[in-house]
């Protein structure tokens, strides 16, 4: 008879690759969310962008990741070496940190977000394909919640040690710069000594990466789930616009930071619970709930006044996200074949960079034009509409 303690010892357990790649994402996460929490602030009240501007900058950089990531995922299946790629992507990333400090023009400082926005698409289709590599069919969810936990634990530790410098330096922006540069270097050297690759069988023919071949092997219940995503991410815009709802209701600098830590808080405490929770009980049936929750918090965001409307919006969208975010990524990995992972998520992340230039290009034209309110209530249109066509065409587009 076999007793409990060697029935949990017989569970498939989640690779040291996978915890590897998740503190990686949380080291590198740190830094930059050090810089992102008080970027937009430092882009209108040092160098005097519009909100337009900071719209337009944040949704080209994340569509140049997107576009970025195609190519990268596409190169890791051709060559069968997806930590190469990610190595440099983050090594990308790493080197370009210390030009924020030192940039003293607004062209340097949206260069600088433009590189390191480029080693994110160079890092993010072969991280993903790999994880997808190194997890057990059955906690694929558990291994994409974990690295979206932990990559979301560095994005409010990243801001509470900017509020902890901004507070101990007396507001010095560029200080916080700086320190962001130390856990960076962290997360590559821990990539290149620490993660290995899955060996793959050389492949029968030659492979032309995007090639129609290529993509027409991908599956209809893969472009089916980029076309959820896409309109999903239509109606939720770049995090910037939370950090300049903050400012518009007169929180301090000093404490603009607790924005990003309060909603990347409650993102992290969800979405290894939702992945582990996913596996079990299928992981298209959560989608829907967090499209739902975004409605919500941006009806809360547009029409409830006061810091007591910010928080709870706030922690709403993190929820949201926690209950989103690595199920469509594991979802993809289900979809894919195992050759075209890279490929499947370079594409994946294309069409939601796309919706998200869109999306952000909209909010930030809005808010100039209408006010912050026009915005929130914009996306919470946007996500019922996506909830509505979700609902009509869920037994088609979304596995369980």
């Amino acid at each position: 008879m076999v007793n409990e303690a060697d029935a949990r010892s017989d569970r498939p357990r989640l690779p040291a690759g996978i915890w590897a790649l998740g503190l990686v994402s949380m080291l590198m996460d740190i830094s930059s969310e050090m810089i992102h929490a008080l970027l937009p602030v430092y882009l209108v009240g040092a160098l005097g962008a519009s909100t337009l501007a900071v719209g337009l900058i944040e949704g080209l950089a994340e569509a140049t990741a997107a576009v970025t990531k195609v190519f990268s995922g596409a190169l890791s299946d051709w060559l069968g070496r997806r930590k190469l790629l990610a190595a440099i992507g983050y090594g990308l990333a790493a080197f370009t940190k210390p030009v924020f400090p030192l940039a003293t023009t607004l062209g340097w400082v949206v260069a600088a977000r433009f590189v390191d926005r480029i080693g994110k698409g160079i890092r993010g289709a072969p991280r993903d394909a790999l994880i997808a590599d190194l997890a057990p069919p059955g906690l694929r969810g558990a291994a994409f919640g974990l690295r979206q936990s932990l990559d979301t634990a560095g994005a409010f530790i990243g801001p509470l040690l900017a509020i902890g410098l901004m507070a101990w330096s007396g507001g010095d922006i560029r200080l916080v710069f700086w320190v962001a540069a130390v856990p960076a270097f962290g997360a590559l050297a821990l990539i290149v000594w620490a993660v290995h690759d899955v060996p793959h069988a050389a492949p029968g023919r030659p492979r032309a990466p995007l090639s129609r071949a290529e993509l027409a092997g991908l599956p209809a219940a893969y472009w089916q789930l980029v076309g959820v995503s896409a309109v999903f991410t239509l109606a939720r815009f770049s995090e910037a616009f939370l950090v300049l709802r903050a400012q518009e209701l007169g929180v301090a600098l000093l404490w603009i930071p607790a924005v990003l830590v309060l909603m990347n808080v409650v993102y992290a405490l969800a979405a290894y619970p939702v992945g582990v929770l996913a596996d079990r009980i299928g992981r298209g049936s959560l989608l829907a709930p967090g499209l739902a929750l975004l409605v919500v918090a941006d009806l809360v965001l547009a029409l409830v006044d006061g810091l007591a409307g910010l928080a709870l919006g706030v922690a709403l969208w993190g929820l949201h996200m926690g209950m989103s975010q690595g199920l469509l990524a594991a979802l993809v990995a289900d979809a894919a074949p195992p050759a075209l992972r890279g490929t499947a998520f370079g594409v994946f992340n294309l069409a939601g960079g796309g919706a998200l230039l869109l999306a952000s290009l909209v909010a930030g034209g809005l808010w100039d034009a209408f006010g912050s309110r026009a915005t929130f209530l914009c996306g919470a249109g946007f996500a019922a509409l996506a909830l509505a066509g979700l609902a009509l065409a869920r037994r088609r587009t979304v596995p369980d």
